[in-house]
């Protein structure tokens, strides 16, 4: 067998000379340390010693973006970025995502010749894919278990985020579905608080979808927040599935790539995977992990769905991140590993042409709040906005012309637009 890489790209920031960075980069990440020590001998270092495969100098910029770096002895040393690729033997980590992780993004964020580093991508060997599953259902299960085929699938999260009870929840949840929602979700901030308890939430809201089901062929996805300790999790996982229900929620940053690991092998649902404190770990044009390695490594281990945005979104990042977010989760992966977008954060039915012509493709969840729910024509009106909007971006007609043929539409542009 060949010998198997792992392989990262990162965008560092330095005063240093940039081989000379790249090698501590290399050595701090595998054999070496700032001395030589006993037992680290010249064939144990040309076995496992990480290698710099490439360094692209880019631009030099005026002043250090993070505080606590050092310099050489020169003061006058220019800070230049580059593009640094580094591999390592499959050997020194195994089929084990901790600890990969902390190969590619361990103590190489505090080295002090650097003030800036961001793990831009990484690929990843196929002995990963043997150990972990990857994504149970991905883009065609949730398909299948949603009954939509033609279209992204439509959702929207439960608001108030906390405070409702389980039975305001189900009401709620009623009018939503009846409006013609295929998928509803927790607000990352509910979990299992003592004014909705989870099991007695799970029961109500799962009666109401049952009931629609039985009465119109149509099951309504609800991803039910089961963030918390793994044992925790798991119990309430197996609570979902009991009552019917046909998706489950994680935080992802927050339960860990072992808790999700775990969950994967137990759930007989799909893992919808929301990445709030994202943000934290990637703002930085110059720290932190950029989302296309981000989403591979929640894609090993076992997620379905991963939040990303949306164009024109209430925060920070960029259209071109996001398009960019989204067509990393619809890149094939080891041959499958299929994931779903899930396009939210002040989404209505005004972006779908825009995002549509960016994506080419209906392959992701569309996820909107205030744009179905405060619809001047009510919800019902507001599902079919977005429905409409999207209608207009596969057909290619402009969004203001079909607006004029679709009222709710016309609506939605008037009061959002």
């Amino acid at each position: 067998m060949d010998k198997q890489f792992i392989r990262a790209k990162y965008l560092i920031e330095t005063r240093h000379p940039l081989e000379a960075a790249a090698g501590m980069m290399a050595g701090e990440q595998s054999c070496g340390t700032f001395v030589r020590v006993p037992g680290e001998t010249d064939e144990l270092r040309a076995r496992f010693s990480a290698r710099v495969d490439s360094i692209t100098e880019r631009e030099t910029v005026d002043k250090p973006a993070l505080s606590g770096a050092k310099g050489p002895k020169s003061k006058d040393a220019p800070i230049r970025r580059a593009i640094v690729d580094l591999s390592w033997p499959f050997e020194n980590v195994g089929a084990n995502l901790p600890n990969l992780m902390a190969t590619v993004a361990g103590n190489l964020y505090e080295l002090n010749p650097f003030s800036g580093l961001k793990l831009l991508d990484l690929e990843i060997p196929e002995a990963f894919g043997q150990k972990y599953p990857g994504p149970q259902f991905g883009i065609r299960g949730t398909r299948e278990l949603t009954g939509v085929s033609d279209r992204p699938i439509i959702g929207t999260i439960i608001k108030p985020s906390v405070g409702l009870t389980p039975e305001a929840t189900a009401e709620q949840t009623k009018t939503l579905i009846e409006a013609g929602l295929d998928f509803l979700k927790d607000d990352e901030l509910m979990g299992n608080p003592p004014h909705s308890p989870f099991e007695k939430r799970v029961e109500m809201v799962m009666n109401v979808i049952n009931a629609e089901a039985e009465k119109t062929g149509r099951k309504a996805m609800f991803a039910f927040n089961i963030s918390g300790d793994v044992d925790e999790m798991l119990y309430m996982h197996d609570i979902v599935l009991a009552r019917g229900g046909t998706c489950v929620m994680v935080s992802i940053n927050h339960v860990g790539l072992s808790g999700i690991a775990k969950l994967r092998t137990h759930s007989q649902l799909p893992i919808h995977g929301h990445r709030n404190f994202w943000g934290a770990v990637s703002r930085s044009e110059v720290l932190g992990i950029d989302f296309q390695a981000y989403q591979k490594i929640w894609r090993l281990a076992g997620i379905d769905h991963l939040h990303t945005n949306g164009i024109r979104n209430k925060f920070c990042e960029s259209d071109e991140s996001v398009i960019r977010s989204i067509k990393a989760c619809l890149t094939p992966m080891l041959g499958g590993y299929e994931i779903m977008p899930v396009i939210s954060s002040g989404q209505w039915a005004g972006q779908a042409v825009d995002t549509f012509q960016a994506i080419r493709t209906t392959d992701v969840m569309y996820v909107c709040g205030g744009g179905i729910v405060a619809h001047p024509g009510g919800i019902a009106a507001g599902v079919r906005s977005v429905q409409q909007g999207w209608e207009a971006a596969m057909s290619g007609e402009s969004l203001t012309s079909y607006a004029e043929r679709h009222i709710e539409l016309k609506q939605a542009i008037e009061a959002y637009g």
